[in-house]
């Protein structure tokens, strides 16, 4: 009864959160600074010394990230041109992540050497363990073969909160320093990239949560 209890808990957070982080993002995105999306990702990279990484716009809605193969910064079409606090804050977060990939930050090593396995993983977990659930009293190493893959991506999401945690703390001291957004547009810039950060966090928890679910199945069987 208790790991369900822990579902619903991890659900109802994840569902404050997000709201929460939405709705700062649509009031933020009303306050205006002096620079768009992509000038603060300029900016932020040339005041670092990065200088052989482009800033594009790529379609959709939250598609931002930086992409280290090819060395660019993509924002999304509403952040790339878009002169807002919310968009600052984005750029800022994304750039993080380069600056990370340049000074060769130890946690974005570890995450990005887990990508391939964790792109395997997630091409059979939901198969692997459907199976494993199905099969345990005849196969049981199938369903032990699903947690391990899921293992993997558990892991994967806990590696993601210190590299995401440290982007934003970046993104937050170079605000700071830059002097882009001042005063209240300072603190909402701060305000926006915090609540960004608890969704990984939440992710990570409710990862951790389904794993020890899947682990508690494995174990019952055992002990029947």
């Amino acid at each position: 009864m208790g790991i369900y209890v822990i579902f619903i808990v991890i659900a109802l957070v994840s569902y404050l959160v997000q709201s929460s982080l939405k709705n700062k993002f649509e009031r933020y995105s009303q306050m205006p600074i002096a620079m768009t999306g992509k000038e603060v990702a300029e900016k932020m990279l040339h005041d670092n010394g990065i200088y052989d990484v482009r800033v594009i716009s790529t379609p959709g809605m939250l598609t931002d990230h930086f992409n280290p193969t090819d060395k660019t910064v993509n924002l999304s079409e509403g952040v790339y041109s878009s002169n807002s606090v919310a968009a600052a804050a984005v750029a800022a977060h994304e750039c993080g992540h380069a600056v990370q990939h340049a000074t060769k930050y130890g946690a974005l090593q570890l995450r990005s050497s887990l990508v391939p396995i964790v792109s395997f993983a997630s091409q059979w977990i939901s198969w692997v363990l459907l199976a494993g659930i199905l099969l345990i009293e005849v196969m049981p190493q199938i369903m032990l073969a699903g947690i391990i893959l899921f293992a993997m991506t558990t892991l994967f999401s806990i590696v993601t909160l210190p590299v995401e945690i440290n982007a934003s703390h970046r993104a937050l001291v170079w605000l700071d320093r830059s002097g882009i957004a001042t005063g209240r547009n300072n603190e909402c810039a701060k305000d926006a990239l915090k609540s960004a950060a608890y969704t990984y966090v939440v992710a990570a928890l409710g990862s951790l949560a389904t794993l020890m679910y899947y682990v508690m199945i494995f174990m019952g069987r055992r002990r029947d």
